[in-house]
């Protein structure tokens, strides 16, 4: 059985738990009131707001070291809703990578609104989480977990690839928040 920490315990944060613990996996949730927490599941989500990551590697980075560490982040500009604010070359699980050398990221349900995976779908289709990362056994186990808990998983490619999952999940966001879409819509796979 697969153990899972998520930073977070907003609407994202549950619905992840909600998900894996469907398929069986234990999960304890971190959050701004938890203190001297300490992480000891396989699995590590932050299922927090881009801004938060620095803190979290800064207090928890040593804990994390050999440990699968998911970014859910979309690194939005929240002031103007028109921008990422990682360079155009990198993104923020690159970001992530590069201050938990030790740890195996990958870049997973930022293309997801947390409706869809409580619910399961995207209007009539499965939902559908995306996951990069350079890890293939640490994508495997998300992957098996994810689809335990009744939502599809499929491999998005190397960790290079989130600078795209993080443009998608950008674009949903920026319609969502312009009311183009509703906060339980999304984009689906069908395969």
């Amino acid at each position: 059985m697969t153990s899972f920490t998520i930073f977070g315990k907003g609407n994202m944060g549950s619905a992840i738990a909600g998900v894996v613990t469907a398929g069986g996996a234990s999960v304890e949730h971190i959050d701004n009131s938890s203190t001297g927490a300490t992480v000891n599941s396989d699995v590590v989500v932050l299922a927090v707001p881009y801004p938060a990551l620095k803190a979290i590697t800064a207090q928890y980075g040593d804990q994390l070291a050999g440990k699968i560490v998911v970014d859910i982040t979309n690194p939005l500009n929240f002031d103007t809703f028109d921008s990422l604010v990682v360079p155009a070359d990198s993104s923020a699980a690159a970001e992530l990578a590069a201050a938990l050398p030790s740890s195996k990221v990958l870049k997973a349900f930022n293309t997801t609104f947390a409706a869809t995976l409580a619910s399961q779908s995207v209007g009539p289709n499965q939902t559908t989480v995306l996951i990069a990362g350079d890890d293939a056994a640490a994508k495997d186990t998300l992957a098996a977990a994810v689809k335990a808990g009744g939502v599809d998983a499929v491999d998005a490619g190397s960790l290079a690839r989130a600078r795209e999952l993080e443009s998608l999940g950008f674009l949903q966001l920026a319609l969502a928040a312009g009311e183009k879409i509703q906060w339980t819509s999304g984009f689906a796979l069908v395969r």
